[in-house]
């Protein structure tokens, strides 16, 4: 399965930013990309139906592209569907997992804020990450509700996305957080915005990387050969998407229909 490709989805758009860094790290590998744009967000869904739509589409890339790992590259979708996807499948599942351990070791201040949706934060993954770690600092949870939304819409720097992101992270900034980790893969995408709303102090913490790292080790070697090719499919508008996609990444991105 040496040449076989990577499977990596998410809800939408917001895998695309672990997906770059995969890219950065596994330059050979190719990867297959699945944005489940019709059912976005995965945030405020009932958990049936998260775990319903992840086995459909690790089965879709199973068996459409044989793909020999597959990176779940969406919070809420791992916290939700993970244990399901490990029992279910024989190839490497790699999940997310928000960056609080790292957080709570170069906090300053103590008090580490956390943003992320709502089915991530009351998830018993998120719980016992927490219970690990909550001793070591003050961690301050925020549930963002409508920013996933604002983002699949491409609305990255507007006045109105900046309204809903001051709203969440003012309260963290007025208890004193100094490191703010981002729970959910589509917020890397406004870091630009975030950080001007927080200032150079505030340390901003995301996992793409980490991901990229556990996936090389599970996957043990790599191919040595030309670059690595990447497809896109997702069940929303092709071409939408395709658009958002390429403004998100600032090249061309081709997407094509995946049906349900």
């Amino acid at each position: 399965m040496n040449n076989h490709p990577i499977g990596v989805f998410d809800s939408g758009l917001g895998g695309l930013t672990v997906l770059q860094d995969i890219q950065t790290l596994l330059p050979h590998e190719s990867l297959v990309y699945i944005a489940d744009s019709a059912y976005a967000p995965y945030g405020e869904k009932d958990a049936g139906d998260i775990v319903n739509r992840c086995l459909y589409i690790a089965n879709t890339l199973i068996q459409q592209h044989k793909i020999k790992a597959l990176v779940v590259a969406c919070n809420t979708a791992t916290a939700v569907a993970i244990h399901t996807l490990r029992e279910k499948l024989d190839i490497p599942v790699i999940g997310m997992e928000p960056a609080i351990k790292p957080a709570v070791d170069i906090t300053s201040s103590g008090v580490v804020g956390v943003l992320a949706t709502e089915n991530t934060l009351k998830s018993d993954k998120f719980s016992n990450l927490l219970d690990a770690h909550q001793h070591k600092a003050r961690i301050i949870t925020q549930p963002c509700f409508g920013l996933v939304e604002a983002i699949e819409q491409g609305e990255l720097e507007g006045e109105s996305t900046r309204q809903l992101l001051l709203k969440y992270v003012q309260p963290m900034l007025d208890e004193a957080v100094d490191t703010i980790v981002l729970g959910c893969t589509h917020y890397p995408l406004i870091e630009p915005l975030l950080r001007k709303l927080v200032g150079e102090q505030v340390h901003i913490m995301s996992t793409g990387v980490a991901v990229a790292k556990q996936l090389k080790s599970q996957l043990q070697s790599m191919d040595a050969g030309a670059k690595g090719t990447a497809l896109f499919y997702t069940s929303g508008d092709a071409t939408k998407v395709g658009d958002l996609a390429s403004k998100f990444l600032n090249h061309k991105v081709d997407f094509q229909g995946l049906g349900v």
